[in-house]
């Protein structure tokens, strides 16, 4: 599943892999242990605290905080046909940190570290393999999400 992603990880396995399926149906999931109670996003298949490979997904809201961003002019290959582009990280409300696109929802003029904004799963429909990922859109910002899960 993490093909969705495109050249990103060189193992075949990982125990997280269902993640990119939870992302194409429309849901945002972080990892739960069942040990301790820890949470994680990215979702961490072995807990950060106790080290316990016992845990669950977690659906997150996709509420967020900005907390840096940068504008890309120089795009890496693969990507010059789309800059310049603007990315940022974030802060998740429950707990974690992504780095994401700026979608269609927020022009460059409105972007304020600080800002409160909402993790949005994406797929590149116009491409022949799926491309899973997130983009950055303002409050309340919907989605649709999928019945079934991975």
């Amino acid at each position: 599943m993490f093909k969705w992603f495109g050249k990103v990880n060189f193992v075949p396995y990982t125990k997280v892999s269902d993640f990119a399926g939870y992302l194409k149906d429309g849901h945002l999931m972080g990892s739960r242990c069942k040990v301790c109670g820890s949470e994680s996003f990215p979702p961490r298949a072995d807990c950060s605290q106790c080290l316990s490979g016992n845990f669950e997904y977690t659906e997150y809201s996709g509420r967020a905080k900005l907390v840096s961003y940068t504008q890309i002019h120089a795009a890496p290959t693969g990507f010059e046909d789309v800059a310049p582009y603007t990315i940022g990280v974030v802060d998740l409300e429950e707990n974690g940190r992504l780095l994401a696109w700026f979608g269609d929802t927020i022009s460059d003029t409105e972007i304020r570290i600080g800002m409160e904004l909402q993790v949005v799963p994406r797929i590149f429909e116009e491409l022949q393999e799926i491309r899973v990922y997130y983009s950055l859109e303002k409050p309340g910002t919907t989605w649709s999400v999928a019945e079934s899960g991975p």
